[in-house]
């Protein structure tokens, strides 16, 4: 068994605007360990975003190898996809898309269920997650009862619930001040590592970046780092 979580070989992606062709992902070799914690860093529209699309099969159009716990998941068919994404991969966006109409908690059981988790199995693990990000007390609260920073941490808890091998987090305190940031970050990082996960984290924050493992520095379409 490779001890990479993520490999990725030669990727690409190109998009063609007004009979223009523009080339975002111009050939990318990059590996992520279990366990590690890897920024990817850049400025706005160097293309971050993309990768996490590509990386978290939500994206096609790509050319190259994308290997995720040493399958090669780029020839899979949608519904292989769609499970993969279910049962090895964990995202954290900006904006915590949580479901308006359910509780922390439920937004918490409910990727479980859809797993095949058992309810009781399900509702136990998200108390756990959620208490240990410090939302023991909030946990039968609806989004719009949560702050910023709370919300963030239930989307946190959510992309672990499944316990998945890889965690992609797209600048997933970017819409936070600084001092929330701090804490959630310093959470997310926290649980990560308990769990064992590998987790490539988007950001501009040379800051955030600076606690992490390793940096990866995306410039013109490559890797630097």
């Amino acid at each position: 068994m490779t001890d990479a979580t993520l490999e990725l070989t030669g990727l690409r992606r190109s998009f063609t605007q007004a009979g223009v062709t523009i080339d975002v992902l111009r050939g990318i070799d990059a590996e992520l360990k279990r366990g590690e914690i890897v920024a990817l860093l850049g400025p706005s529209g160097s293309g971050k975003s993309t990768m996490l699309q590509a990386v978290g099969l939500l994206e096609g159009g790509f050319e190259g190898t994308i290997r995720i716990d040493g399958e090669d998941v780029t020839r899979l068919g949608q519904g292989e996809r769609t499970k993969t994404r279910r049962e090895k991969i964990g995202f954290v966006y900006q904006f915590h898309h949580l479901l308006p109409d359910f509780t922390g908690l439920e937004n918490v059981v409910l990727p479980q269920l859809i797993r095949g988790t058992r309810q009781a199995e399900a509702e136990e693990r998200a108390a756990d997650l959620l208490g240990r990000l410090g939302l023991g007390e909030r946990l039968h609260h609806k989004p719009s009862k949560l702050s910023g920073g709370e919300q963030q941490r239930v989307a946190v808890a959510r992309a672990l619930a499944n316990r998945p091998l890889l965690v992609l987090a797209d600048e997933p305190t970017g819409n936070l001040d600084e001092a929330t940031a701090d804490r959630v970050f310093d959470q997310f990082v926290k649980l990560v590592r308990d769990h064992g996960s590998a987790a490539l984290v988007a950001t501009h924050n040379e800051r955030l970046a600076a606690k992490m493992d390793r940096v990866w520095r995306l410039h013109e379409g490559h890797i630097e780092g």
